[in-house]
Formats: structure tokens, sequence, C-alpha cells
């Protein structure tokens, strides 16, 4: 291992990722994507991709990925509120792995306990039920599970 000490200290710095990740709220039907900027740690809801005879489209994901450039993508793993999987986990799982192999980007579960939810809750109080039949949740839960994951970066 050579020695380093002699280099200016933010050359040994490990590298901190930067730019845009999308999310992902993973579903049977439906697939809700974001965006979000490392930068500001927000996100936004971006589109979503709806499942045809259970494919995924994968065409439509490489499009977003050419778009947008992503330095990761972050899927979010549904659990029981104890922390115990469901049967959608091992599937969650799944399309991680594959948008891994297929895309070769890293790849980053996390918890989307409740997002869903969350997601229903806010587009109910900024517009009532008319609002929550025609707003797309699935990309408003995907743009919560992003932001949760992008909140675990401090700032320098």
């Amino acid at each position: 291992m050579p020695d380093t000490s002699s280099l200016p200290s933010h050359w040994q710095e490990p590298v901190k990722p930067q730019g845009v990740a999308l999310g992902f709220d993973y579903g049977t039907k439906k697939i809700g994507v974001a965006v979000g900027q490392l930068l500001t740690r927000s996100a936004s809801p971006l589109s979503v991709l709806y499942r045809v005879k259970n494919e995924i489209d994968w065409v439509s994901i490489g499009t977003l990925i050419k778009q947008w450039r992503p330095f990761a993508l972050v899927v979010g793993i549904p659990l029981h509120m104890d922390g115990k999987t469901q049967w959608i986990t091992e599937e969650a799982t799944t399309f991680a792995v594959a948008l891994k192999d297929r895309f070769q980007l890293p790849v980053y579960i996390a918890d989307e306990r409740l997002t869903s939810a969350e997601a229903r809750s806010q587009v109910f109080e900024s517009g009532g039920y008319r609002a929550l039949k025609k707003t797309a949740i699935d990309s408003l839960a995907a743009k919560l599970i992003l932001e949760q994951w992008l909140a675990q970066f401090e700032e320098d």
C-alpha cells in the first residue's frame, strides 16, 4: 500500500455520491418513480409505470435512467409494522436485484412502511377525495421513500 500521508487531506476522504437518484415504489400493478437531488435531499414524483400482464416496463425504466443519469437507484421494501417481511417483500427485493443486474448502477433498499398511507393522507389533505382518485399515489410514495433515503446523508 503506498504512503498517502503526504497527499492533501481532501484526496484521502471517501468520495461522497453526488447528483440525482431515482426512487421506486414497487407494486404488483404499478411502480411509482421519483427523482431526488442529493444536494437538497429532496425529491419529486416523476411517473407511474403500469405493469401489463404482470411485466415490468424495463424500457421505460431504461429511458428514465438515460434521461436522469442517477448515481443510485432506491427501491422501497415493504415490511409489516413489526419489521417482518410480507408476501410482496421478496418480489420487491427481486426487482431491486434485477435493476442492479440490468443497469449496472448501485441499488439500495429502503424501508417503505407507511409511505403509501402518508402519500394518500397528503393528497387527501390538499384536495379531498376527488384529488385522491386522480393523483398518482405511487409516485408520491416513491418520493417519500427517496427523501427518507436521502436524509441519511449529512450536510458538510
